[in-house]
């Protein structure tokens, strides 16, 4: 007794709080070191994503570039061979308006392009530069041989201070001139240097993305994989912690819910709390089993005889009912009763009632069921009795009742009626109503005796 009052001295075990503790403060660490990675590997993937835009954007502009160095030479050579004023005009849109090569130079220092590849891109739009003075000189030989008055000349155009020589040319001559000026070789080749200088620039821009990309997909791997191992030991953990939760709480708990339903003693298993609540609740289910069987015994049985009482009676013979087995009952009245309160007062009637009802109990079986229902009516309720059984009855009713008319210890004299009757389909209203016909039938024929019913039951 004195280990269920105190369990917690001798009982051991992993205590849930701390465990749920432990996983939870892991639980934290990893959700952080996770969060962390997947932040990490979100950076990479959007600096990779950065990168290749980045790099495809500078494309993009060093093309613009390209084109526009293009689109000048277009123009301006349809203008040499055609004279036509709209291939002149085209250009100057291109050089002042669309100004494709700037805009490509600007956005490229604007996105961060720097080293060898920015320096190319500048080469490239200062040779072009340098070629738009020749292609200046170019429309200016031709608007001289067109005649084109100088208000429709653009001003670049009519800057262009040409030789004596040239002024003093035939117009045919001015436009094999012109034409010298923009398909020569030493223009050609200019423009392959144009060419050339946005080839390098988009090399070293490749070069610089190609080693950046490498360097994210290193840095993406790397945090892949310490993703990926934190996720399995947070998985691991969460195994551990399901089969820690399974063995110390969820099996127990399931072994308390089923003993509970089976009425019996807990086993102390499981997490220290478990234990402590299987000892308790044990400690409970003892002293209320003691405490139900008292309350039970007391509801059931009569407290002066100590037997069934009516209402244990009614019950016993409702569940008998549903039973078709063979059945007996007898129903007991104690002789002159009353003139024994009368004459000896209610104590030494309580006396004879006691001692007719451990003479029942004595003289019946274990399996049958003695019990008081009124205050001197008595009932024997017989089981597996079939009138087979009649002699022998009465022959225990004959012996009880030469022991009440021979007592002893100062007892008055009595004796008992007893009317029988048999089922053989469990408890009925019948055997109940011929059991008190034939204890009616004894009373009208002196007393102190036992008669069975005769008729059908």
């Amino acid at each position: 007794m004195e280990n269920r009052q105190k369990p917690e001295q001798s009982m051991r075990g992993i205590q849930i709080s701390k465990m749920n503790a432990a996983i939870i403060v892991s639980s934290f660490l990893l959700y952080i070191l996770l969060t962390a990675t997947a932040i990490h590997v979100s950076m990479t993937i959007h600096d990779t994503y950065y990168a290749m835009d980045r790099y495809f954007g500078c494309v993009q502009l060093e093309n613009l570039l390209r084109s526009g160095t293009r689109e000048l030479t277009e123009q301006v050579r349809l203008y040499v061979l055609t004279g036509d004023e709209t291939y002149r005009d085209n250009y100057f849109q291109e050089l002042h308006e669309n100004r494709s090569r700037e805009r490509a130079v600007q956005y490229l220092g604007e996105l961060g392009v720097e080293g060898d590849a920015l320096k190319h891109l500048q080469a490239a739009l200062e040779q072009s530069n340098a070629l738009v003075e020749r292609e200046f000189h170019a429309m200016a030989l031709v608007a001289l041989a067109k005649e084109s008055p100088c208000s429709t000349l653009p001003q670049e155009v009519q800057d262009i201070d040409l030789t004596a020589g040239e002024r003093a040319m035939a117009p045919e001559k001015l436009m094999e001139r012109a034409k010298e000026l923009v398909f020569d070789a030493e223009y050609q080749n200019a423009r392959l240097e144009i060419e050339e200088n946005v080839e390098d620039s988009l090399y070293a821009l490749n070069d610089t993305t190609s080693w950046r990309m490498e360097q994210g997909y290193e840095s993406l791997e790397r945090a892949m994989v310490v993703h990926q191992a934190l996720i399995a030991v947070h998985f691991a953990a969460t195994v551990i912690g399901f089969l820690f939760t399974l063995r110390l709480v969820v099996l127990p708990m399931r072994g308390y819910v089923k003993a509970i339903r089976e009425r019996r003693n807990l086993r102390e298993a499981g997490a220290y709390e478990c234990k402590c609540l299987a000892h308790t609740c044990n400690v409970m289910f003892e002293r209320n089993q003691a405490h139900e069987l008292q309350l039970r015994h007391q509801a059931e049985h009569d407290a002066l005889t100590g037997l069934l009482n009516r209402g244990a009676f009614d019950a016993l013979q409702q569940e008998l009912s549903a039973q078709a087995e063979p059945t007996g009952l007898l129903l007991v009245d104690v002789d002159k009763f009353k003139q024994v309160n009368d004459g000896y007062g209610h104590e030494m009637g309580d006396r004879v009632l006691q001692t007719v009802a451990s003479l029942l109990s004595e003289h019946f079986r274990t399996t049958d069921y003695p019990a008081r229902i009124g205050g001197d009516e008595f009932a024997v309720i017989l089981t597996n009795a079939s009138p087979e059984r009649t002699a022998a009855l009465q022959a225990k009713i004959e012996t009880i009742n030469h022991t009440l008319t021979h007592p002893t210890g100062g007892l008055p004299v009595v004796s008992l009626s007893v009317g029988g009757a048999f089922s053989q389909n469990g408890f009925s209203e019948d055997l109940y109503k011929h059991a008190d016909l034939a204890l009616y039938e004894v009373k009208e024929h002196g007393r102190c005796g036992c008669r069975f019913y005769q008729g059908e039951p």
